[in-house]
């Protein structure tokens, strides 16, 4: 009998195996379909371009570092993609042209600072500066995203909430009332008749409010949709100036970056348009590379920019006048990124006590109408 279920436990792992081979081959093939689309995360990004910078100034190879950043890498489909490169460098074609065929993966500022330092001999050095200007704006962004949590999850959560009171509180309520005989309080009325409503329609309403996500994030993506998008988030009160501010400290960073490192300004102006992700820097970018190419300088048509600041007129000028516009440009982005942990301290303070008072008037609103029949029934009893 051992014998038996020796052989069977054999034959059970013989079987196995082959499924596992199978299964592992086909998570390979379903990462390497996703290579070419598949966006990376700036954190990653980060964390790849310091320690490839780290290993090319210890005097590694490049193809030797990339093999190493390969086997280490969290992400698989991003393994892939540095596997891909790795293999292409060690073909003979550059470090730059390979990582340029994954877009998605490698932005247009990581291959035209790697293409840099190729032309220069530094790339390990052009690496630490890129990954310094990663390592900020994952800590700009960081800051954004952590002064929008906050008001973003207590609304969330409020909404629930109230919807859990309609649907499934406010119904057991609505048929004690009836047993009143009485014509309720307007409020309360409106409230019960809030609550039919959603106990009816709600699905109906989850559906069309998914549709409608997915309409508004197709039309941002638009030229025009994504013009609108931008002047509407422009003109929303402290959040159109916290974004305006992280575009302008981006700007000013990305510039002073790829000018240092010594990239062409047609060039630079280019991937700075592409990094903004806004029409308005985007516009500028186009009017100032227009006005380079004739001759001109940069601070003559950020003067005639209203969306930047007069202070990032005046140092541009003053960067020109002195031959150190990038050193400007970095004084102008360290002065923003200050300004802008400034106003989002500021706006997660003023935030709790505006969300408190939010949740405390709805949901107190909803106790308030639905207690109104029990307090005037305990009026007339007492009269």
């Amino acid at each position: 009998m051992a014998t038996l279920n020796l052989g069977i436990s054999k034959a059970t792992r013989a079987n196995r195996a082959p499924f596992r081979t199978g299964s592992a081959l086909a998570k390979q093939k379903a990462y390497e379909r996703q290579a070419k689309r598949k966006r990376i995360k700036l954190e990653e990004m980060t964390v790849f371009t310091q320690q490839l910078a780290a290993m090319l100034d210890a005097g590694l190879p490049l193809v030797s570092a990339l093999e190493a950043l390969e086997e280490q890498a969290g992400n698989p489909v991003f393994q892939v993609i540095i596997r891909k490169v790795r293999t292409e460098v060690a073909a003979g074609r550059s470090f730059s042209e390979a990582c340029a065929a994954y877009p998605n993966a490698f932005p247009k500022l990581f291959v035209s600072m790697v293409e840099a330092g190729e032309a220069s001999g530094g790339l390990a050095e052009i690496l630490e500066k890129t990954s310094v200007y990663f390592e900020d704006t994952v800590k700009l962004l960081r800051q954004v995203k952590a002064a929008l949590m906050y008001p973003i999850a207590v609304i969330a959560l409020a909404i629930i909430l109230v919807n859990v009171l309609l649907i499934f509180v406010i119904p057991v309520f609505s048929e004690m009332f009836s047993d009143f005989g009485s014509e309720l309080p307007t409020p309360t009325q409106i409230l019960i008749g809030i609550s039919e409503f959603l106990r009816t329609y709600i699905l109906l309403l989850l559906v069309g409010l998914i549709g409608l996500l997915w309409l508004l994030r197709r039309a941002a993506r638009t030229p025009r949709g994504r013009i609108l998008k931008d002047r509407l988030i422009l003109k929303i009160p402290v959040l159109g100036e916290l974004t305006r501010k992280v575009n302008l400290s981006r700007f000013c960073r990305t510039y002073a970056i790829l000018m240092r490192s010594g990239v062409p300004i047609l060039r630079t102006l280019e991937i700075v348009a592409a990094a903004s992700n806004n029409v308005f820097v985007e516009g500028a970018c186009r009017d100032v590379a227009k006005h380079v190419s004739q001759g001109g300088q940069v601070s003559e048509i950020v003067a005639q920019d209203d969306y930047f600041p007069p202070m990032v007129k005046h140092m541009t000028k003053a960067g020109e006048r002195t031959g150190n516009v990038d050193g400007m440009m970095v004084k102008v982005a360290d002065f923003y990124d200050a300004e802008i942990e400034t106003l989002v301290a500021a706006l997660t303070s003023l935030m709790e006590p505006l969300l408190i008072c939010f949740l405390g008037i709805v949901i107190g609103g909803i106790v308030m109408a639905m207690f109104l029949p029990i307090f005037e029934l305990s009026s007339v009893a007492g009269g």
